[in-house]
């Protein structure tokens, strides 16, 4: 018989989450073994008891298995208080925040298909959203030190590191769906080239070693099949016209693509790029991203802020309709780990998946505390990240850069050090071509469409340099 676990509290900080909120609550309601109570803490109110009103029918389905009480919270204490666990998803800032992270750079040739992680828009917004995890950590620290905390938010690495800084005995991880994908597309290859259908991505075996959003597989296995020989066949067969299950998918949404990216990047490195295209061309000297015709030849696409706010306002104004109860949805797997991971963590289950937490020597040659990801085993309690062994010496140099970079992010932004925050700046590949001359006028632009969010010491002083 298996063992159920009552009573069990997860404090989530982003509680009015639009998306990532509705995967929490159908994947705890498919889960038989946990039940508890989850805590909406949001800055927004109103946005949190949407989402309690939303849980709270979810949780009275017939066929919801888990049974959760939802409850909507704007004290940040009483959220974490006798917390369990703690599950971060915030927007930092707002999307006109975003879009100037994103475009500004674009009025100095610099184009981002994401621009939330690296590159001039990533930097800018770990800037913003640093404080606001230094203050998280600190009330972690102050009401729930025993928790574990599960990060969602990007830049998932600068998250996640803020949060040791801050907390240095904090229990906390970055989650990433990305490598998932890359699961599904070796799985998609197997059948192709040997007929065999993979039931489940997990069943796909890989040794992951990197940072996040720019992770590579050096081991990839299934059953008694090395992969990596049968990958180099594939990358090669499908160079020029890409790779879609469904060929065409890749113009239809803005966060798709053909895989051309990783195919060349394992024609250049000989390992397996593990995330999508549109992360992966940004870590790289803008030889996917020089403009917007070379994205379209590449086959992925810049994803553009005014999509993402049009998104935004049609799930709020479905997830209205879902709390007043004049809609429905399917309560179907979401395919994120998350209470997979809970259950694991709770004794539940042993389970076996990417994390992203600080560098003890599970990857040999990336610096010591710098956060990175690899797989790790989740058991009773228990986060153990498993040696992945050593990047080879090329892809130590592009990294290791993307790596110093956000050291020096994370010591400006805990400083407001504008000059650690430029060199920074200055460093990234996607900014380097411009010159420091335009890169520092690009970066004043970009701190003053974010000044509200940044502290004062990003700001230029003009006379700063004057003769006296």
């Amino acid at each position: 018989m298996n063992r159920k676990v009552e009573n069990v509290k997860i404090a989530y900080i982003g509680g009015g989450s639009q998306g990532w909120a509705k995967r929490l609550m159908n994947d705890l309601a498919l889960e038989p073994r946990i039940s508890g109570t989850v805590s909406l803490y949001d800055i927004y109110p109103e946005a949190a008891e949407q989402n309690a009103a939303i849980g709270n029918r979810v949780s009275a389905r017939e066929e919801a298995a888990g049974k959760w009480a939802y409850e909507a919270t704007g004290d940040i204490k009483e959220a974490l208080t006798d917390a369990d666990f703690v599950i971060i998803s915030i927007l930092p800032g707002s999307f006109d925040e975003m879009a100037s992270d994103v475009h500004t750079p674009e009025k100095y040739g610099i184009y981002q298909s994401v621009g939330d992680t690296i590159g001039p828009g990533g930097m800018i917004r770990s800037l913003r959203t640093i404080p606001i995890y230094e203050e998280i950590a600190e009330n972690i620290k102050a009401y729930a030190p025993d928790a574990w905390v599960i990060n969602y938010t990007n830049p998932m690495t600068l998250c996640t590191r803020t949060l040791y800084e801050v907390f240095p005995e904090i229990k906390a991880f970055g989650c990433c769906h990305e490598v998932f994908e890359v699961q599904h597309l070796l799985a998609d290859m197997i059948e192709e080239m040997t007929g065999i259908k993979v039931e489940k991505r997990q069943d796909v075996h890989v040794n992951v070693i990197g940072i996040n959003h720019f992770t590579w597989i050096d081991q990839a296995s299934y059953q008694n099949m090395d992969l990596l020989p049968m990958y180099k066949e594939f990358a090669e067969k499908y160079a020029q016209s890409g790779y879609e299950k469904n060929p065409g998918d890749w113009e239809k949404s803005v966060f798709s693509s053909a895989n051309r990216v990783k195919f060349d990047l394992f024609h250049r490195y000989g390992l397996i790029a593990a995330a999508g295209d549109r992360h992966l061309a940004e870590f790289m000297p803008p030889l996917y991203l020089e403009s917007p015709e070379t994205v379209a030849k590449w086959k992925f696409h810049l994803t553009p802020v005014d999509f993402r706010k049009k998104d935004q306002s049609s799930k709020i104004e479905w997830n209205k309709k879902v709390a007043a109860g004049e809609e429905d949805f399917e309560l179907a797997p979401s395919g994120e780990e998350g209470v997979a991971i809970i259950a694991a963590l709770l004794g539940l289950e042993e389970l076996v998946t990417n994390v992203n937490i600080p560098n003890r020597g599970q990857i040999a040659n990336l610096p010591h505390g710098a956060v990175v990801e690899t797989n790790a085993v989740l058991r009773c309690n228990s986060v153990q990240p498993i040696f992945a062994g050593s990047l080879p010496v090329d892809l130590v140099g592009l990294i290791g850069r993307h790596t110093a970079n956000q050291e020096t992010i994370l010591q400006a932004a805990l400083t407001e050090n504008r000059e650690l925050a430029l060199n920074a700046f200055v460093n990234d590949p996607l900014v380097s071509p411009i010159g420091f001359e335009k890169a520092e006028a690009l970066f004043d632009e970009m701190i003053e469409n974010t000044k509200s969010h940044v502290g004062g010491g990003f700001i230029r002083d003009r006379n700063a340099y004057a003769s006296s």
